[in-house]
């Protein structure tokens, strides 16, 4: 059995994300696609992200329509920053050694593996779904020779490039732009409902 595992702080999550993981599904065969909202993630330790409940509540509402999406607490519930590693090796542990891991990430993430926290233990663990990002070209024989084993162990998908990202969508919300059909409507209405990123909040 091969499942996908997309985890992000997804603040918001948006039509890429729901592209990049049903075109992962789809092209790999997974049985599913599990979301992992970050509870505090280790790499925006000095950023400000909104409240996780939001974050979740905003998973669940832009995965609901599709049977072969779900959400998992796995990174919320557990205390401290959470490694990816640690999340995949604690999965792993939950499903068995039968399952196949796909961890799905964008070509820029992976072009930054060698910063992650024990990346060849990840590479071990799980297999890179990769969808290509504008501007980010990935020399897997280059990225082979400094982190060994990696480029047998990815998978290169044939998605839309998309250039949507949380950042960029909460400043048009700050800006009183629309963010129609770059998120999914009840998405959009969660967050205006709730007022998320409508003021430029402090970074202290």
């Amino acid at each position: 059995m091969r499942i996908g595992v997309f985890g992000g702080t997804f603040d918001p999550i948006h039509i890429g994300h729901l592209v990049s993981a049903e075109e992962a599904r789809v092209e790999l065969n997974l049985e599913r696609v599990v979301f992992v909202p970050a509870g505090l993630p280790p790499h925006k330790l000095d950023h400000v992200v909104s409240p996780v409940e939001h974050r979740l509540a905003m998973v669940e509402l832009a995965i609901a329509s599709n049977p072969h999406f779900v959400v998992s607490r796995i990174d919320i519930d557990r205390p401290g920053p959470c490694y990816t590693v640690d999340t995949i090796e604690l999965l792993k542990d939950e499903w068995g050694d039968e399952v196949e891991i796909y961890f799905i990430l964008g070509s820029d993430s992976l072009l930054e593996i060698l910063t992650w926290h024990d990346p060849r233990r990840l590479v071990r663990l799980c297999y890179f779904a990769v969808v290509s990002r504008p501007g980010y070209q990935v020399d897997l024989d280059e990225l082979d020779a400094l982190l060994p084993g990696v480029a047998s162990r990815v998978r290169m998908l044939d998605a839309p490039e998309l250039a949507i990202s949380s950042t960029d969508i909460q400043r048009r919300v700050r800006e009183g732009l629309s963010i129609k059909y770059q998120v999914p409507e009840p998405v959009e209405g969660y967050i205006h409902r709730h007022k998320l990123y409508h003021l430029t909040l402090p970074t202290s």
